[in-house]
């Protein structure tokens, strides 16, 4: 039978009390994100425009609009040539979890938040290199348009940056 949008767990604001399984479900995935250590990923959170779960953590995403305290040559990249931007530095979905609309679910969230806040485009990066064509052919399917690419970490990786127009 499938399943409907009530039989979903809800979305919930990323507390305190979510870090360290947060912590454990980014490394995971380090190769796609980046490694973090638990200090890095509470900074973060407390930088972030918007962060949320699902579940008791079946998938998170973690956004900053321009005025993040953050170093990332990514968030940077769109910080110089976008004056006001929500940009997705990860979004991660738990193997158990996959194929049941989490990420949709939260990047639709996302899109309504920004909207509330004023901004009109949100961003993210995919990687070139290592290739990640699942995520390339779901940012295209929300609408995400490519914007540019770099290459970055010393040439250890190379990356596409979208970007998403929203209506206000």
């Amino acid at each position: 039978m499938a399943e409907t949008t009530k039989d979903l767990p809800p979305i919930e604001r990323v507390s305190p009390g979510d870090e360290a399984a947060i912590l454990v479900l980014n490394n995971e995935h380090a190769a796609e994100l980046s490694w973090l250590e638990a200090d890095r990923l509470s900074f973060l959170i407390s930088q972030a425009f918007y962060t949320r779960r699902i579940g008791a953590l079946e998938a998170f995403i973690m956004t900053f609009d321009q005025d993040a305290d953050y170093d990332s040559p990514n968030f940077l990249w769109f910080r110089q040539r976008y004056p006001r931007f929500v940009y997705v530095d990860r979004v991660v979905v738990a193997a158990g979890a996959r194929g049941r609309g989490h990420a949709r679910r939260l990047y639709e969230d996302l899109f309504e938040q920004a909207r509330r806040a004023g901004h009109t485009i949100v961003t993210c990066e995919v990687n070139a290199d290592p290739p990640n064509p699942a995520s390339d052919a779901f940012h295209a399917a929300l609408g995400f348009t490519e914007v540019g690419d770099a290459v970055i970490h010393g040439g250890k990786k190379s990356v596409r940056y979208w970007a998403k127009p929203i209506a206000t």
